[in-house]
């Protein structure tokens, strides 16, 4: 193997190079440890890149002497395992280190990697790679939308951690990465993991309340609740912020001026754009600005007339489409606001077929959205028959008019109108009393209906509700930090409140 003969960095005030720093603060500067990570590299590599002849490939107690002398520099197969190894080129390797500061990770537990990639296999619109090959760096997690949501994407970094009373903690030795890590204003998610000590459970903070804990606490560990174990629901509900709330951020100036726009739909009884009018937003942007056109118009079409009876009907059907009740912030607003009478219901259609389909989390996201409104008064009903999937999302006034407002599903961003004619009152009243009579979800109060619904939806009663009752006592707002002043947590909160109050009944 040919080598290239280097001078030795070894002049006063000469700075080492990148290897042996990154060797260094690995603690893998001696032979012995270095011969031990060097082999396992090969044979990763070997397997990663196809290529069975990097197995073989050794290097010497010489030759790594050279190298750290900078006397040296690998060549072939030797330099494609060393930068395997390390995850820098084998010329930055071996140029002056930078003055920058690089604080490398701990390397994790091997069993703790293998447990994120198992609960990310139970999950089809997650790609989570918890470990980067880059030394310092962490790794990303995909979350992928579905059919309304645009997708985004959150680094993470995984360390390990130790159990203690309802929390657990990383500890002192990961302070100066974990600390390095939070300090950008970029979100980020930190994962700890008890793989190490057998457990097969990873744990979820927001990096943001790693960097607030980090600033106002001497003790250099981080506690993590156990609530905020990673599973289905916590999941669930990471999926739904993140997508809404990375979506609507970076919509945020577009909206800002198309919201100043909606006043002159208002005035007219009926209206509709198309979604081509903003090509600039995201789907979930889209959805917010079609839901705040309808709530105006649904408010302004009502006026101050006395109500005595509410019946609506949502379009509501998926998990996607649920996050609006749970995060948008107009929505929880319109929500807690309303003076309603005691007959208020609202009805969905959840055909069968769909609910097979969708994986338990999204089915969770739905549920907890039938929770929210419950919490606030109004009742759910929920039909299956897929003739009424389609129907316009409307609030009845009984024998007097229906308020149409679709901007889920709609043919563009929203279609709204006001309907008197009686042929298409009775037909929104026969659809109303078809969900009260032959709904799946009955019962006198909203225990009851929110467990057969959850029944309907093949969700564990008991695990829902005391993983509820477990999470309420923190709050998502307590795992996660929205940065869009659209999104709301207080409904998720609610919700979760809600549910976890029902846990043994």
């Amino acid at each position: 193997m040919s080598v290239e003969t280097r001078s030795r960095p070894g002049e006063p005030g000469e700075q080492p190079t990148l290897l042996r720093v990154l060797l260094q603060r690995q603690g893998w500067d001696t032979w012995s440890r270095f011969e031990l990570h060097f082999d396992q590299a090969a044979r990763r590599a070997a397997r990663e890149l196809g290529n069975p002849r990097l197995g073989t490939v050794t290097a010497s107690r010489v030759t790594f002497k050279r190298w750290l002398a900078g006397e040296q520099a690998p060549r072939g197969d030797t330099a494609t395992v060393l930068e395997h190894l390390l995850g820098v080129d084998v010329q930055a390797l071996l140029a002056p280190a930078p003055t920058r500061e690089i604080v490398p990770a701990r390397p994790p537990h091997p069993a703790s990697p293998a447990v994120a990639r198992a609960l990310d296999a139970g999950w089809s619109s997650s790609s989570l790679n918890p470990v980067a090959s880059g030394p310092g760096l962490g790794g990303v997690w995909q979350l992928h939308g579905r059919t309304l949501f645009d997708g985004t994407f959150v680094p993470v970094q995984l360390y390990e951690a130790a159990s203690q009373d309802d929390v657990v903690l990383i500890g002192p030795e990961d302070h100066p990465h974990l600390r390095a890590f939070v300090q950008p204003t970029r979100r980020a998610l930190l994962l700890a993991s008890l793989a190490g000590a057998g457990n097969d459970e990873l744990f979820v903070l927001d990096a943001a309340h790693g960097r607030r804990h980090l600033a106002v606490d001497p003790v250099e560990t981080l506690p993590v609740p156990l609530a905020y174990r990673l599973d289905d629901l916590s999941y669930a509900l990471l999926w739904a912020v993140l997508n809404v709330d990375d979506a609507l951020g970076a919509d945020d100036h577009e909206l800002a001026a198309e919201e100043a726009r909606l006043v002159h739909h208002l005035d007219h009884p009926r209206s509709a754009v198309a979604r081509a009018a903003v090509p600039e937003l995201s789907n979930v942007g889209a959805a917010w600005l079609g839901s705040r056109f309808c709530g105006l118009h649904t408010a302004r079409r009502l006026g101050a007339q006395p109500l005595d009876e509410v019946q609506a009907w949502s379009r509501i059907r998926s998990g996607e489409e649920a996050a609006a009740w749970l995060l948008f912030r107009g929505e929880q607003e319109r929500i807690d606001r309303a003076e309603r009478p005691s007959g208020t219901a609202v009805a969905l259609c959840l055909p069968e077929a769909q609910v097979k389909e969708s994986e338990r989390y999204e089915r969770l996201l739905v549920l907890l959205a039938a929770a929210r409104m419950e919490s606030a008064g109004v009742t759910v009903r929920v039909c299956t028959e897929q003739e009424y999937a389609q129907m316009d999302e409307f609030l009845l006034l009984p024998g007097r008019r229906a308020v149409v407002a679709n901007w889920l599903r709609a043919e563009g961003v929203w279609h709204a109108d006001t309907v008197d004619s009686r042929p298409q009152l009775r037909v929104y009243a026969q659809a109303v009393q078809h969900a009260r009579a032959a709904g799946v979800v009955r019962g006198a109060d909203p225990a009851r209906r929110l467990r057969a619904l959850a029944g309907y939806l093949d969700l564990d009663w008991a695990w829902l509700t005391g993983r509820c009752r477990e999470f309420a006592g923190y709050g998502l707002a307590g795992m996660l930090r929205p940065r869009s002043r659209l999104v709301d947590l207080a409904g998720v909160d609610r919700a979760l409140r809600h549910l976890g109050a029902m846990s043994g009944l």
